[in-house]
């Protein structure tokens, strides 16, 4: 009996090896096994990344595999600016426009397709936030026929092939959201609804191509060939060469480290060089679904350094240097979080900054034409309430300070009335100053 034990402690203990060799694997439409990337993961608690599990917009074809899967997504807040600017104009984020008023701020419809290898994707939107990041874009002055009316609608468009090799490589070509820092162009996505000052100073989109190579089941690469630092255009005649990396060894850790090199993204400085790179780390140290109380905790630490150098600047005076550190407690089989993160970034040069009014007559130019460093911290705090995951509540405070006059005050940033169609006295300055702190309340829907 003790043998018959034992044979059979061996036969299973055999069984479970094969189970967890085949893991990680799955056939593809001609029969033969492929390799499948992070599988069995749950990447949902990650800062930055969907945390549907479902998608029941699915389309599928007359044998019951996957054709294509359909995708929509609203945002909308309203955010109370305590400084009541008078043209309720938030300035300096490229999460919240508006202030003291409610905004719809981003539908998106989307469909992905990943069909006998061929790879299909179109994400359109509308709304303010698609106004106020493509805004930033001075390439399209770079030239004719091209609009930003028509492209600002697009928010993620690419077509590729896949290959069966190593555990993936696609190969695609078109618009892409971007990798560089931690968080994503989708703010549901995020730890909270306003992005660090670190992402919300980098791209988040490049127009050009890639190859996405998955070397094992853990590591992710991508080299990136594109026209430039969040541009549809090119400034110059140089294409940009980017990369990014990741690697997960379970479930519970990521580390991510992006580059971007050879950017020429000034105007008529085709010989000034752009380099930017940021890594990251997010662990999750607690998770137990199933309690009441806290059911899963994790931090994330992001860092950047970047310069720009050549055609008579100096590395030394156009750089970029900063953190930012966050950590997540969820509740209630994660149906609530909350939320604490703390940002750093210096500027010199303010190279990558916003301009916080059109009227340039204002308290940032003259520090800015003195060489004076910009300099910022942001604090944050979010509560997230999910009864569902296709829904979330969000209420978040958040304060910024900076050594110079930076955000919007009393008076705002447009005119002495606050309406555009005002004409602006030579003598009128933007009412700028050097903190302020909001209350925003947001709510998402995505399927």
């Amino acid at each position: 009996m003790a043998r018959i034990k034992i044979v059979l402690l061996i036969v299973l203990i055999l069984q479970n090896q094969f189970v967890a060799a085949q893991s990680g694997k799955e056939k593809n439409d001609t029969g033969a096994t492929t390799k499948v990337p992070f599988d069995g993961y749950d990447l949902t608690w990650i800062n930055g990344q969907n945390r549907q599990t479902d998608f029941p917009l699915v389309i599928r074809d007359k044998e019951g595999d996957d054709v294509a899967t359909i995708t929509a997504f609203t945002d909308c807040y309203y955010n109370y600016n305590f400084n009541k600017p008078i043209d309720n104009t938030h300035t300096i984020s490229s999460s919240i426009g508006r202030s003291n008023e409610f905004t719809f701020n981003m539908a998106s419809l989307g469909i992905e397709c990943n069909y006998h290898h061929a790879i299909g994707r179109l994400w359109l939107q509308y709304g303010q936030m698609a106004s106020i990041v493509s805004a930033l874009d001075g390439s399209l002055n770079h030239g004719r026929n091209t609009s930003l009316s028509n492209l600002q609608y697009i928010r993620e468009g690419a077509a590729g092939y896949h290959f069966d090799k190593l555990y993936g490589i696609n190969i695609e070509m078109g618009f892409f959201l971007s990798y560089m820092g931690l968080e994503s162009y989708v703010l549901n996505e995020n730890w909270c609804y306003q992005r660090s000052l670190l992402c919300d100073l980098t791209p988040f989109y490049f127009s050009g191509a890639r190859v996405q190579a998955y070397l094992s089941k853990k590591f992710k690469t991508e080299i990136w060939l594109i026209n430039g630092w969040q541009t549809y255009n090119g400034w110059n005649s140089q294409i940009a060469v980017g990369g990014s990396n990741y690697y997960r060894p379970n479930t519970n850790l990521q580390l991510v480290a992006n580059f971007y090199i050879a950017g020429h993204d000034v105007q008529n400085k085709p010989g000034l060089l752009r380099f930017h790179h940021d890594h990251s780390l997010a662990a999750r140290y607690y998770d137990h679904k199933n309690k009441k109380g806290i059911s899963q905790a994790a931090f994330s630490i992001n860092n950047h350094y970047g310069f720009q150098t050549g055609d008579g600047v100096n590395a030394k005076d156009q750089y970029l240097l900063g953190t930012s550190i966050g950590n997540r407690i969820w509740f209630y089989h994660n149906k609530l979080a909350v939320t604490v993160r703390g940002d750093y970034v210096t500027n010199p040069g303010a190279y990558l900054a916003y301009s916080p009014s059109p009227v340039t007559n204002n308290a940032y130019t003259d520090a800015m034409n003195a060489r004076r460093i910009l300099s910022q911290v942001q604090g944050v705090a979010t509560f997230d309430i999910m009864p569902t995951q296709f829904t979330t509540v969000r209420l978040e405070y958040g304060y910024r300070d900076s050594n110079l006059p930076y955000y919007a005050g009393p008076g705002g940033t447009t005119s002495p009335d606050g309406y555009i169609t005002t004409p602006v006295p030579t003598t009128w300055r933007p009412d700028l100053v050097r903190s302020d702190s909001r209350l925003t309340i947001a709510v998402t829907f995505r399927i």
